[in-house]
């Protein structure tokens, strides 16, 4: 047994496939199956039930997939290490959701590689439960992701915590208060994120607490296409305070701060459990964590023309000293 053969039990499971998991280890599919063969005649145990369409593991074969994926995971986690102290480089892959929002990963980015030119960051954005199955596949170094939950596989990183706040088209009624109580949004035209996302869950029961019913006109995955549609007047939403500081500052949207009790949107990096980062990956969530924090503070992250105010609870836009 070896890390090869590992590797292609695992990618094999993983794809549900012996052709895929062949191509991707660019050996032949009868290489990949006398490989299966010859890990399960070693191990005396039948690994995958094939009688069924498509195969499934066994008993045995789950605890093989798991603790071989641990052994590979370890594995490619030292030789990135080793590699990183030999070359100073190498690659990060982050799996992030649509509503961290480019900016803020894109800053981080520049300014991390400005400091370590060597190494390269992957970055795809992916819908919540993708991000979770892109770290839980090793396909991701790290995930950043709202509401993050740890688990038996997964442990988390709090990075901040960003105050929500109500969205307006900027002439709409509300835009003109320095705050509101959330009653007030009873029986509003509302822009919605699709049920079943995390931010959903926890707008909706933010509002049931407080007895608040709103009329869901539409749905969306993500914070770009909401703002679009309170843009063009299709009604408000609650969404976090950073993700619209542009959109203040060129007048296309108002934010209207929430009174007490106020709701905010944890974020957070997941990563499996006995994940060995390499000292870059390390540095990298740390300037992440920074540069978040930073831009969670209203003015401190938009255009040069203009800072955004927060005095006594009302957001306003004034010029750069």
């Amino acid at each position: 047994m070896n890390t090869e053969t590992f590797r292609i039990f695992c990618d094999v499971v993983h794809y549900q496939s012996f052709s895929r998991g062949a191509e991707v280890n660019n050996v032949s599919q009868s290489a990949a199956t006398q490989s299966v063969h010859r890990l399960e005649k070693q191990l005396g145990v039948k690994l995958l039930e094939r009688s069924k369409r498509p195969f499934v593991l066994t008993p045995e074969g789950k605890i093989c997939y798991e603790g071989f994926r641990e052994i590979l995971e370890t594995y490619d986690s030292v030789v990135s290490r080793v590699q990183a102290a030999k070359t100073q480089g190498g690659t990060i892959r982050v799996a992030a959701i649509y509503s961290v929002g480019l900016h803020d990963m894109s800053r981080c980015m520049r300014e991390f590689m400005t400091e370590d030119p060597k190494t390269k960051i992957r970055l795809e954005f992916l819908h919540p439960e993708k991000v979770y199955q892109a770290v839980l596949n090793s396909e991701a170094d790290v995930g950043v992701v709202s509401y993050p939950t740890a688990s038996a596989e997964l442990n988390v990183i709090p990075l901040r915590s960003e105050e929500m706040v109500v969205v307006t088209p900027y002439d709409h009624p509300l835009a003109k208060e320095r705050s509101i109580p959330i009653e007030q949004l009873e029986g509003l035209d509302y822009v919605a994120f699709d049920a079943g996302l995390p931010i959903r869950r926890e707008t909706d029961r933010y509002m049931r607490q407080h007895n608040v019913r709103v009329n869901v006109v539409t749905e969306f995955d993500n914070i770009q296409t909401i703002k679009q549609a309170i843009e063009v007047g299709m009604g408000v939403a609650i969404l976090p305070a950073p993700s619209v500081l542009d959109d203040i500052a060129a007048q296309r949207l108002a934010a209207v701060p929430l009174s007490t009790p106020k709701i905010t949107r944890p974020l957070g990096v997941i990563y499996r459990r006995r994940k060995i980062f390499s000292s870059a990956t390390t540095r990298f969530i740390e300037m992440l964590g920074g540069a978040l924090v930073k831009s969670n503070a209203l003015g401190s992250d938009v255009s040069d023309d203009v800072v955004l105010d927060e005095k006594d609870g009302a957001f306003k836009i004034e010029p750069r000293a």
